[in-house]
C-alpha cells in the first residue's frame, strides 16, 4: 500500500512482481566460508609445526654446601652414610609451547642401601628448641641418657652453648651454682638472673628436667655439678654417689654417669667441692678423659690451688675452663659487689675472666645488679662456654 492518502485505491498497485535485485549477500556470504576455511588451514599448519617443535629442556642441580672437616670425618664411618638435609634435589624443568615453566623435583641418588644418616642440626641451638635435647647427642645407659658427641663432630658443648657478640672486647662469664638444691631458690635465680649467666644445676638436685627446661627457655647455658672428694671428706660430705680418689676408676665414671644422666642440653661438667680429688692426678685423668670424649667442656670452679684439672685437660686436648674468683665467700650483697668490681678488674687486665657464686639471694640480687651496670661499661657477659680454653677452637 502506498503511502499517499489522497490516491485512489488501487492506482499505485504494481503488476504484482518483485523487482529482482543483485545477490551480493550470497556473495558476501561466499567470501566469508573462503576465509573462514583458509584460516582453518593456517591454524592446522601452525599446530602442526608447533608440536614438531621440541620443547626446550633445562636440568639444573642444586649443589650441595661444602662439608667441613667434621663433616668429612662422619663419611668415613663404616656401614653409615652422612647425608645433610641441605644436599639438594634433582631440578627438572620443561618449558611448554605455550611459554609456561615445569618444574620437578626429585631426591638425589645415593651410593648403596645402607642407612642413612641425615644431620639436621647446626652450631648453637634455635631458641624455640633449647628445652629440647638433640637426640644424635645422646645415648642410653643403666642410668638414662648421657651426653655423646654426634658422628658428624658435634658436641654438645657446641650445640647448645649460648651465642655470644664474637667481639674481642672486655668479656665476663658468671657461673651461679647449685641449682635445684633449694626449689624456691632455683625459681627465683632462674627468674630474676640475666639470661647471660651460666646456671649450674647440682646432680643431687630436686626436679632437675624441669628446672633443666626453664633455664633454658630464659636464655641460660647450663653446666652439671658433680660432686667431688673435698680434703676433709667424710666429715664434709658434698652427697651421695661422690667420686673418691680411694674408688678404682670405673665406680668414679659409674657415679660421674649417674649425675650426667639427671638432665640434658649442658655445655659441660662442674665440680661441686673436691679439693682432694682434683688435686689426685691418677684418680682424675679417667674422669677428664670421659667428659672430652663426649664433647663437654671442664670447669674448674678455682677453689683448690692444688688442682691438676688444667694440666690433665691440655694432655686431652679438652675444653677447658677455670674460675678466676669465688664471689661470695662473704655473703653480704656489698661484699659480692666489692667482688665483682675485682672481677672486672682481672677481666680489663686480661682481657675476660670467669667468676662463680652460689644460688643464695644476696648472690642472685648483686649479680643481677652489678650485670646490668656492667654493660654500660663496655662489658659483654658471656656465657662460660665463650671462654673455655678449646684446643678444636684456638
Amino acid at each position: 500500500m502506498g503511502t499517499d492518502l489522497h490516491a485512489p485505491l488501487g492506482q499505485n498497485r504494481g503488476s504484482g512482481r518483485k523487482p529482482r535485485r543483485p545477490p551480493f549477500g550470497r556473495i558476501l556470504a561466499g567470501f566469508c566460508l573462503i576465509a573462514i576455511a583458509s584460516f582453518s588451514l593456517y591454524s592446522a599448519l601452525l599446530r602442526d609445526n608447533l608440536q614438531k617443535t621440541p620443547p626446550v629442556e633445562t636440568t639444573a642441580k642444586v649443589s650441595p654446601p661444602q662439608a667441613d672437616d667434621k663433616q668429612a670425618t662422619a663419611d668415613q664411618t663404616p656401614g653409615l652414610k652422612q647425608v645433610d638435609p641441605q644436599s639438594g634435589a634433582d631440578t627438572h624443568r620443561v618449558i611448554t609451547s605455550d611459554g609456561s615453566v615445569v618444574t620437578m623435583f626429585s631426591p638425589n641418588t645415593r651410593d648403596g642401601d645402607g642407612p642413612v644418616l641425615i644431620n639436621a642440626n647446626q652450631v648453637g641451638q634455635d631458641p624455640r628448641m633449647a628445652a629440647t635435647p638433640n637426640d644424635s647427642l645422646l645415648e642410653d645407659s643403666p642410668f638414662g641418657k648421657l651426653p655423646i658427641t654426634a658422628p658428624g663432630g658435634l658436641r654438645p658443648m657446641d650445640q647448645y652453648a649460648r651465642p655470644w657478640s664474637g667481639a674481642r672486647g672486655t668479656r665476663i662469664a658468671i657461673v651461679v651454682s647449685g641449682l635445684g638444691l633449694s626449689q624456691t631458690g632455683t625459681q627465683r635465680a632462674i627468674e630474676k638472673l640475666p639470661e647471660d649467666i651460666t646456671l649450674a644445676f647440682a646432680a643431687s638436685g630436686n626436679s632437675l628436667q624441669r628446672w633443666m627446661q626453664e633455664a633454658r627457655r630464659g636464655g641460660h647455658e647450663i653446666l652439671i655439678q658433680v660432686p667431688f672428694e673435698p680434703f676433709d671428706y667424710p666429715s664434709n660430705n658434698p652427697g651421695p654417689d661422690t667420686l673418691l680418689t680411694s674408688q678404682p676408676a670405673a665406680k668414679n665414671i659409674e657415679d660421674l654417669h649417674k649425675a650426667m644422666a639427671e638432665i640434658t642440653n649442658y655445655t659441660g661438667v662442674m665440680n661441686y667441692l673436691g679439693g682432694r680429688f682434683l688435686s689426685n692426678a691418677g684418680a682424675m685423668e679417667p674422669v677428664m678423659r670421659d667428659i672430652g670424649k663426649r664433647g663437654l667442656l671442664f670447669l674448674d670452679d678455682g677453689s683448690s690451688a692444688q688442682s691438676k684439672s688444667g694440666t690433665i685437660a691440655k694432655a686431652l686436648e679438652m675444653p677447658h675452663a677455670f674460675a678466676d674468683l669465688q664471689l661470695d665467700g662473704e655473703l653480704k650483697q656489698d661484699a659480692i659487689l666489692k667482688k665483682l668490681d675485682e672481677l672486672e678488674r682481672i677481666a680489663r687486665r686480661n682481657g675476660s675472666a670467669i667468676g662463680v657464686a652460689s644460688a643464695f639471694d644476696e648472690s642472685v640480687d648483686a649479680i643481677s645488679k652489678w650485670s646490668e651496670e656492667a654493660a654500660m661499661r663496655g662489658i659483654e657477659i658471656v656465657a662460660v662456654s665463650a671462654l673455655a680454653d678449646d684446643p678444636k677452637h684456638p
